[in-house]
C-alpha cells in the first residue's frame, strides 16, 4: 500500500507574509490562508464557512511570496501536509498542529499594471518596512556585465514571475 499527501488550495492570506532566515541562509516563510466554502442550507438558505490554514514556503519561492503578497492577497497553492507535536512552555502538556508546505503556487487575480517596484498601495505605507532581500554574490570577474533593462527591451509573458 502506497501513501499520498497532496493539499490543493485556493484562497487570501489572512496575515502579512513573515519571512526570516534560516542560519543557513535559507529563506523560509509562513503565512495564514483563509479558504471559504459556501453552499445551501436545507431551507435553501446561503451558508458560509472559514477554513485557516498556516502555510510555509521555503527557498526563492519564500522570497517571491514576501515580496509579492500582503494580507488579503488571493493565492493558490499546491503542497502537503505536515503535522507538528511539541510540549506547550507552561505546562499544557503536549500540542499540535497541522499545516501545510508549499511545493508551488500561483498568484490569484488581475495585475495591477500601475504597481511597479518602487509603488505601493495606500495601506502600504502603516506598515513597517519589510527587511531587505539578501544580496546576491558577486558575479565572477570574467561574467559578461548584464545591460541594465531599458525601455526599448520588451518583457514576454514568462518573464514575470506572477
Amino acid at each position: 500500500m502506497s501513501n499520498f499527501n497532496k493539499v490543493l488550495l485556493m484562497g487570501n492570506l489572512t496575515r502579512d507574509p513573515e519571512l526570516r532566515y534560516l542560519p543557513n541562509q535559507t529563506a523560509v516563510v509562513s503565512f495564514g490562508l483563509a479558504v471559504n466554502r459556501r453552499w445551501k442550507g436545507p431551507q435553501g438558505e446561503d451558508r458560509e464557512e472559514a477554513t485557516f490554514v498556516d502555510c510555509t514556503a521555503w527557498a526563492k519561492q519564500a522570497e517571491t511570496i514576501n515580496q509579492y503578497c500582503q494580507k488579503g492577497k488571493a493565492i493558490f497553492i499546491e503542497g502537503r501536509l505536515k503535522y507538528d507535536t511539541w510540549e506547550d512552555k507552561q505546562g499544557g502538556g503536549k500540542r499540535s498542529k497541522l499545516s501545510v508546505v508549499v511545493e508551488s503556487f500561483q498568484f490569484i487575480g488581475a495585475r495591477d499594471p500601475n504597481a511597479g517596484p518602487q509603488s505601493a498601495a495606500p495601506d502600504q505605507a502603516q506598515r513597517p518596512a519589510r527587511p531587505a532581500p539578501r544580496q546576491q554574490p558577486a558575479p565572477p570577474s570574467d561574467a559578461q556585465p548584464q545591460t541594465p533593462i531599458g525601455e526599448e527591451q520588451h518583457f514576454k509573458e514568462d518573464d514575470i514571475p506572477f
